[in-house]
Protein backbone atom coordinates (compact mmCIF):
# COMPACT_ATOMS: atom_id res chain seq x y z
CA UNK A 1 0.00 0.00 0.00
CA UNK A 2 3.01 2.35 0.40
CA UNK A 3 5.74 1.25 -1.97
CA UNK A 4 3.20 0.72 -5.04
CA UNK A 5 1.83 4.16 -5.13
CA UNK A 6 5.39 5.71 -4.01
CA UNK A 7 6.86 4.36 -6.88
CA UNK A 8 4.40 4.90 -9.73
CA UNK A 9 4.09 8.59 -8.37
CA UNK A 10 8.23 8.94 -8.68
CA UNK A 11 8.01 7.34 -11.98
CA UNK A 12 4.98 9.85 -13.11
CA UNK A 13 7.40 12.68 -11.69
CA UNK A 14 9.98 11.47 -13.60
CA UNK A 15 8.21 11.62 -17.00
CA UNK A 16 6.92 14.53 -16.52
CA UNK A 17 10.75 16.05 -15.56
CA UNK A 18 11.28 14.87 -18.80
CA UNK A 19 8.48 16.19 -21.02
CA UNK A 20 9.33 19.83 -19.07
CA UNK A 21 13.11 19.83 -19.80
CA UNK A 22 13.30 18.16 -23.16
CA UNK A 23 11.60 18.82 -26.63
CA UNK A 24 9.34 16.49 -28.49
CA UNK A 25 12.06 16.27 -30.83
CA UNK A 26 15.14 15.59 -28.44
CA UNK A 27 13.07 13.06 -26.66
CA UNK A 28 12.54 10.97 -30.04
CA UNK A 29 16.22 11.61 -30.89
CA UNK A 30 17.67 10.77 -28.11
CA UNK A 31 18.97 7.00 -27.00
CA UNK A 32 18.51 7.59 -23.10
CA UNK A 33 16.69 10.11 -21.95
CA UNK A 34 17.93 10.01 -18.45
CA UNK A 35 21.23 10.45 -19.73
CA UNK A 36 19.91 13.34 -21.96
CA UNK A 37 18.30 15.12 -19.44
CA UNK A 38 21.02 14.48 -16.59
CA UNK A 39 23.31 16.56 -19.25
CA UNK A 40 20.57 19.42 -19.48
CA UNK A 41 19.92 19.48 -15.42
CA UNK A 42 22.57 18.38 -13.81
CA UNK A 43 25.72 19.84 -15.67
CA UNK A 44 29.57 18.05 -14.16
CA UNK A 45 27.21 15.74 -12.50
CA UNK A 46 25.73 14.23 -15.15
CA UNK A 47 27.25 10.86 -14.53
CA UNK A 48 25.78 10.22 -11.49
CA UNK A 49 22.20 9.29 -14.00
CA UNK A 50 23.78 6.16 -15.91
CA UNK A 51 25.11 5.35 -12.64
CA UNK A 52 22.41 5.29 -10.51
CA UNK A 53 20.65 3.43 -13.91
CA UNK A 54 23.40 0.83 -13.42
CA UNK A 55 22.82 0.33 -9.47
CA UNK A 56 18.71 0.16 -10.17
CA UNK A 57 19.51 -2.57 -12.90
CA UNK A 58 22.04 -4.73 -11.10
CA UNK A 59 19.17 -4.52 -8.10
CA UNK A 60 16.21 -5.54 -10.54
CA UNK A 61 18.30 -8.61 -12.59
CA UNK A 62 19.53 -9.87 -8.71
CA UNK A 63 15.88 -9.99 -7.61
CA UNK A 64 14.77 -11.40 -10.68
CA UNK A 65 17.43 -14.24 -10.69
CA UNK A 66 16.20 -15.02 -7.17
CA UNK A 67 12.97 -14.52 -7.78
CA UNK A 68 12.89 -16.86 -10.96
CA UNK A 69 14.86 -19.46 -9.81
CA UNK A 70 11.91 -19.78 -7.08
CA UNK A 71 9.60 -19.98 -9.46
CA UNK A 72 10.70 -22.94 -11.09
CA UNK A 73 11.82 -24.63 -7.69
CA UNK A 74 7.97 -24.53 -6.78
CA UNK A 75 6.78 -25.51 -9.75
CA UNK A 76 9.08 -28.46 -9.88
CA UNK A 77 7.69 -29.15 -6.34
CA UNK A 78 4.19 -29.05 -7.55
CA UNK A 79 5.09 -31.19 -10.37
CA UNK A 80 5.46 -29.45 -12.97
CA UNK A 81 8.82 -29.10 -14.40
CA UNK A 82 11.66 -32.08 -13.61
CA UNK A 83 12.05 -33.25 -10.24
CA UNK A 84 15.77 -32.04 -10.39
CA UNK A 85 14.60 -28.27 -9.95
CA UNK A 86 12.92 -29.47 -6.86
CA UNK A 87 16.24 -30.14 -5.01
CA UNK A 88 18.08 -28.22 -2.91
CA UNK A 89 21.93 -27.91 -1.65
CA UNK A 90 22.31 -30.63 0.85
CA UNK A 91 24.72 -28.03 3.15
CA UNK A 92 23.59 -24.49 1.77
CA UNK A 93 19.88 -25.54 1.67
CA UNK A 94 19.64 -22.91 -1.50
CA UNK A 95 17.86 -24.46 -4.78
CA UNK A 96 21.03 -24.83 -6.77
CA UNK A 97 19.65 -26.88 -10.21
CA UNK A 98 16.71 -23.98 -10.43
CA UNK A 99 19.73 -21.25 -10.16
CA UNK A 100 21.44 -23.24 -12.85
CA UNK A 101 19.02 -23.66 -15.17
CA UNK A 102 18.16 -20.09 -14.72
CA UNK A 103 21.43 -18.98 -15.70
CA UNK A 104 21.66 -21.26 -18.48
CA UNK A 105 18.47 -20.09 -20.20
CA UNK A 106 19.65 -16.46 -19.82
CA UNK A 107 22.52 -17.10 -21.60
CA UNK A 108 21.16 -18.89 -24.28
CA UNK A 109 18.80 -16.61 -24.92
CA UNK A 110 21.23 -13.23 -24.36
CA UNK A 111 24.27 -14.61 -26.54
CA UNK A 112 23.05 -14.89 -30.28
CA UNK A 113 20.14 -12.08 -30.40
CA UNK A 114 20.32 -8.26 -30.39
CA UNK A 115 19.64 -6.86 -27.30
CA UNK A 116 16.96 -4.47 -27.81
CA UNK A 117 15.53 -7.26 -29.92
CA UNK A 118 15.79 -9.31 -26.82
CA UNK A 119 14.04 -6.67 -24.68
CA UNK A 120 11.13 -6.20 -26.67
CA UNK A 121 10.07 -10.31 -27.31
CA UNK A 122 10.49 -10.30 -23.13
CA UNK A 123 8.46 -7.61 -22.31
CA UNK A 124 5.95 -9.12 -24.67
CA UNK A 125 6.37 -12.58 -22.98
CA UNK A 126 6.12 -11.41 -19.64
CA UNK A 127 2.85 -9.23 -19.99
CA UNK A 128 1.40 -12.02 -22.53
CA UNK A 129 2.23 -14.58 -19.20
CA UNK A 130 1.24 -11.95 -16.77
CA UNK A 131 -1.78 -11.15 -18.52
CA UNK A 132 -3.20 -14.66 -18.79
CA UNK A 133 -2.56 -15.16 -15.00
CA UNK A 134 -4.47 -11.92 -14.09
CA UNK A 135 -7.45 -13.68 -16.51
CA UNK A 136 -6.76 -16.74 -14.49
CA UNK A 137 -7.33 -15.12 -11.24
CA UNK A 138 -10.74 -13.20 -12.49
CA UNK A 139 -11.83 -16.95 -13.67
CA UNK A 140 -11.24 -18.58 -10.56
CA UNK A 141 -12.78 -15.68 -8.62
CA UNK A 142 -16.12 -15.95 -10.38
CA UNK A 143 -16.04 -19.54 -10.69
CA UNK A 144 -14.85 -20.03 -7.15
CA UNK A 145 -16.46 -17.29 -5.56
CA UNK A 146 -17.95 -20.01 -2.45
CA UNK A 147 -14.32 -21.31 -1.42
CA UNK A 148 -12.03 -19.23 0.79
CA UNK A 149 -9.20 -17.89 -1.24
CA UNK A 150 -5.56 -18.07 0.07
CA UNK A 151 -4.41 -14.80 -2.45
CA UNK A 152 -6.44 -11.81 -1.07
CA UNK A 153 -6.93 -8.49 -3.50
CA UNK A 154 -9.63 -6.63 -4.35
CA UNK A 155 -11.02 -7.71 -7.73
CA UNK A 156 -10.55 -4.31 -9.76
CA UNK A 157 -6.65 -4.64 -9.32
CA UNK A 158 -6.30 -8.09 -10.95
CA UNK A 159 -9.00 -6.70 -13.78
CA UNK A 160 -7.32 -3.23 -14.26
CA UNK A 161 -4.20 -5.56 -14.90
CA UNK A 162 -5.37 -7.98 -17.01
CA UNK A 163 -6.64 -4.78 -19.15
CA UNK A 164 -3.33 -3.13 -19.27
CA UNK A 165 -1.49 -6.53 -19.97
CA UNK A 166 -3.93 -6.70 -22.84
CA UNK A 167 -2.96 -3.38 -24.51
CA UNK A 168 0.36 -3.84 -23.45
CA UNK A 169 0.26 -7.47 -25.81
CA UNK A 170 -1.59 -6.18 -28.33
CA UNK A 171 -0.48 -2.45 -29.24
CA UNK A 172 3.12 -3.76 -30.70
CA UNK A 173 1.86 -6.38 -32.71
CA UNK A 174 -0.77 -3.79 -34.54
CA UNK A 175 1.38 -0.79 -34.48
CA UNK A 176 4.11 -3.06 -35.57
CA UNK A 177 4.17 -6.57 -36.28
CA UNK A 178 6.76 -8.71 -36.32
CA UNK A 179 7.41 -12.93 -37.30
CA UNK A 180 9.35 -13.01 -33.45
CA UNK A 181 6.34 -12.33 -31.93
CA UNK A 182 4.97 -15.44 -33.36
CA UNK A 183 7.98 -17.12 -32.77
CA UNK A 184 7.56 -16.41 -28.94
CA UNK A 185 3.95 -17.61 -29.14
CA UNK A 186 4.49 -20.81 -30.24
CA UNK A 187 7.71 -21.10 -28.04
CA UNK A 188 5.20 -20.52 -25.13
CA UNK A 189 2.76 -23.49 -26.41
CA UNK A 190 5.30 -25.71 -26.80
CA UNK A 191 5.36 -26.01 -23.32
CA UNK A 192 1.84 -27.56 -22.79
CA UNK A 193 3.46 -30.08 -25.32
CA UNK A 194 6.52 -30.75 -23.27
CA UNK A 195 3.70 -30.73 -19.73
CA UNK A 196 1.37 -33.37 -20.51
CA UNK A 197 3.83 -35.65 -22.44
CA UNK A 198 6.15 -35.12 -19.56
CA UNK A 199 4.75 -34.53 -16.27
CA UNK A 200 0.59 -34.70 -16.80
CA UNK A 201 1.23 -38.72 -18.42
CA UNK A 202 4.65 -39.08 -17.06
CA UNK A 203 6.57 -40.17 -19.83
CA UNK A 204 9.96 -40.47 -18.08
CA UNK A 205 12.55 -41.67 -20.42
CA UNK A 206 15.49 -43.84 -19.13
CA UNK A 207 18.37 -40.60 -20.32
CA UNK A 208 16.56 -38.43 -18.44
CA UNK A 209 16.32 -40.78 -15.20
CA UNK A 210 20.13 -41.16 -15.61
CA UNK A 211 21.01 -37.19 -16.19
CA UNK A 212 19.38 -36.65 -12.98
CA UNK A 213 21.06 -38.96 -10.97
CA UNK A 214 24.44 -37.84 -12.53
CA UNK A 215 23.58 -33.99 -11.60
CA UNK A 216 22.36 -34.66 -8.77
CA UNK A 217 25.46 -36.21 -7.89
CA UNK A 218 27.63 -33.48 -9.84
CA UNK A 219 25.51 -30.30 -7.70
CA UNK A 220 25.32 -32.21 -4.49
CA UNK A 221 21.78 -31.65 -3.86
CA UNK A 222 18.93 -33.94 -2.73
CA UNK A 223 15.07 -34.04 -2.96
CA UNK A 224 13.54 -31.54 -0.48
CA UNK A 225 10.83 -31.88 2.06
CA UNK A 226 7.35 -29.57 2.44
CA UNK A 227 8.91 -28.17 5.47
CA UNK A 228 11.73 -26.49 4.36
Amino acid sequence: MIAIPLVTILYVLVNISYLLVMSPSEILSSDAMAVSWGNQVLGSWAWLVPLAVALSTFGTVNGAFFSGSRLCYAAAREGHMPQLMSMIHVNRLTPAPALVFTTAAALVLVIPGNFSTFVNLLSFLSWLTSGTTFGCLLYLRIKTKNLPHTYKVPTFIPAVMFLVSLYLVLAPIIDHPQMESLYIFFFLLSGFLVYFLLFHFQCQFKCMQAATRHLQLLLEVAPSTKGH
